[in-house]
């Protein structure tokens, strides 16, 4: 795994890399979201609870799950960086943050529509909702931070030791439900327990995680190409490959 790592932390292995699977990344993101979607807002079966409400959660479950994951791969992106000095991932760093907050920000904006019909209220102080809407001001202040920074280097450090430092908020976000009496229900699927839901809502559920995740990836790796560029532009690699694009 290690010896991988190092393969990549060259500039130019990795934009080459990336060059080769990015475009399989984000054919497969389109199929899995495109099949979801369709099959969660048009075939699949009424909550009995809920209703036709529930169908929010394609989007919501997806966008909530990635806030959360996405910092947690910015946590591996600082160790990264701070111990072992790979420049790449620091690079990275700025790049999922910005879709981190996007996907935080469209968990609070999908999770207010489906509470205003379940809860009446678009927004309560549960202890869920509010560790998220934390976890997206802290994507907020990565963000803020590493502009400010005109070195973009310095800027990378400093945005992972914050970034470590708000690690912290991703336990209680999970575990907030148990810890505390919320209003938001539990887990509605589990790597341990039988899903809490029909396999007929199930399945369009999974694609659209799959889905979200490889679109995800596709984005940040696709940034990523194009900010090395910018880095590296007066290193030689990055010369060779445009005068073999002219040719």
């Amino acid at each position: 795994m290690w010896k991988l790592l190092y393969q990549l932390a060259s500039p130019k292995t990795f934009y080459n890399l990336i060059g080769r699977i990015n475009p399989w990344i984000g054919l497969s993101a389109l199929i899995a979201l495109s099949i979801g979607i369709i099959w969660g807002l048009a075939f699949a079966p009424p909550d009995y609870q809920q209703g036709e409400a529930y169908r929010i959660i394609y989007v919501h479950v997806p966008s909530a799950f990635l806030s959360m994951a996405l910092y947690a791969w910015m946590g591996f992106l600082a160790v990264l960086l701070l111990v072992w000095r790979i420049k790449i991932a620091g690079l990275l760093l700025g790049i999922v943050a910005q879709l981190g907050a996007c996907m935080a920000f469209l968990a609070l904006i999908t999770g207010s529509i489906w509470g205003k019909p379940m809860w009446g209220a678009w927004w309560v102080w549960d202890a869920r909702l509010t560790s998220e809407l934390v976890l997206l001001l802290l994507y907020a202040a990565i963000l803020a931070t590493h502009q400010a920074v005109k070195n973009k280097e310095a800027g990378d450090k400093i945005i992972a030791i914050l970034t470590l430092v708000g690690l912290i908020d991703l336990p209680i976000i999970h575990y907030s439900v148990y810890w505390w009496n919320t209003l938001h229900q539990g887990a509605t699927i589990s790597a341990f327990a039988k899903p809490k839901i029909d396999q007929s809502m199930l399945y369009p559920l999974l694609l659209c995680l799959a889905g979200f995740f490889l679109y995800s990836i596709w984005v940040i790796l696709e940034r990523a190409r194009n900010e090395l560029l910018l880095r590296e532009r007066k290193q030689t690699w990055v010369k060779e490959h445009f005068e073999e694009e002219f040719q």
